[in-house]
């Protein structure tokens, strides 16, 4: 019997699970040509997408069977510019089960805008993130809903998250703190999966050490390797809830179009993320697609909360030793 977690396309096309077991069971080597987000279990086997966003037994974009490696996952769709690659992404990822975290900046709001999917966004009562969420929910149209975060409720997240991710720092545990308040507030409607942004940074020269950066094509290369262990940060956490992120922006399609854009060309003028924002101000409004926005962590205020606790808890100079306390509570 075969097992799908998450979700299967073909050429362009979503597959049914029904869909994918007849065509593994004609000619299993046809299941490398299969993109999206899935972790495929059957006999003996196990399947995982090409870049491992949905998480598993087995190495990114491999096949295995009785532990072996067997084959690979290695989709080949049709070349698209990078418009095309980023509406054909969010389209295949824009089912009834799905919802979009919105936290104002380009990236979020041009998945967001392209999927027309409800959207959630979070953060302390008056922070940056909430505000430019709902400006450019109103800008877009597009439904959203905010959830106020208080210092009792990241306390609880973090006795939730420190105990299953990867990495316990505060950078980690900040950004996954803020993820825990997306992906529970999707898990309690009733949602499947939580379209982000993740990985546009990586691909197109997000950070401010793009600024004055030698080699930008070899720094972009660092980042993007970074991505497999912020997957499987996030992905613990979706866990919690019973879901899990999909990721538009690392879709085969537009990490072929990204990684065709010379990385001189991702920073123009001293502005980060030029090639997107140009594709972004073609759907979404130009003061959104050219805003700058600050990290989720800080955005959100979820930091500023975290700090706040460990002085209260007596670490006043030692928020990972705060945080460290949240270990033992794992099961």
């Amino acid at each position: 019997m075969m097992t799908i977690r998450g979700w299967v396309e073909c050429e362009g096309t979503v597959l049914a699970s029904q869909q994918v077991e007849d065509l593994v069971s004609r000619n299993p080597g046809e299941i490398s040509r299969l993109g999206g987000e899935f972790l495929i279990s059957w006999d003996n086997c196990i399947a995982r997408d090409l870049y491992g966003i949905m998480p598993g037994e087995c190495n990114p974009g491999t096949v295995a069977c009785d532990g072996r490696i067997v084959g690979k996952i290695h989709p080949e769709p049709p070349d698209m510019d990078l418009e095309a690659s980023i509406i054909t992404a969010v389209r295949l990822r824009s089912g009834d089960d799905a919802a979009c975290a919105l936290s104002g900046g380009v990236d979020s709001a041009l998945v967001a805008k392209l999927a027309g999917r409800p959207c959630v966004a979070m953060g302390m009562e008056g922070c940056h993130d909430l505000a430019r969420a709902r400006h450019a929910a109103g800008l877009m149209e597009l439904p959203c809903e905010y959830v106020v975060i208080r210092e009792r409720d990241v306390e609880e997240a973090l006795a939730e998250v420190v105990p299953v991710i990867p990495v316990v720092n505060p950078v980690e545990v900040s950004i996954a703190a803020s993820q825990y308040f997306i992906t529970r507030w999707a898990g309690e409607q009733g949602f499947r999966q939580v379209l982000t942004g993740q990985g546009a940074d990586e691909l197109f020269g997000g950070y401010a050490r793009y600024l004055d950066v030698a080699d930008p094509g070899a720094l972009r290369a660092r980042d993007f390797a970074s991505l497999r262990r912020q997957g499987d940060r996030d992905q613990a956490v979706a866990a919690l809830h019973g879901i899990y992120f999909s990721l538009p922006y690392l879709d085969v399609r537009v990490v072929r179009a990204a990684r065709a854009i010379p990385a001189g060309d991702l920073v123009r003028s001293g502005v980060r993320k030029y090639p997107l924002r140009e594709v972004a101000e073609r759907h979404i409004p130009p003061e959104i697609a050219w805003y700058d926005k600050k990290a989720m962590q800080y955005g959100s205020g979820i930091w500023k909360i975290i700090r706040k606790l460990a002085r209260h808890n007596g670490y006043k100079k030692a928020v990972q030793d705060y945080i460290n306390q949240f270990g033992w509570r794992k099961i």
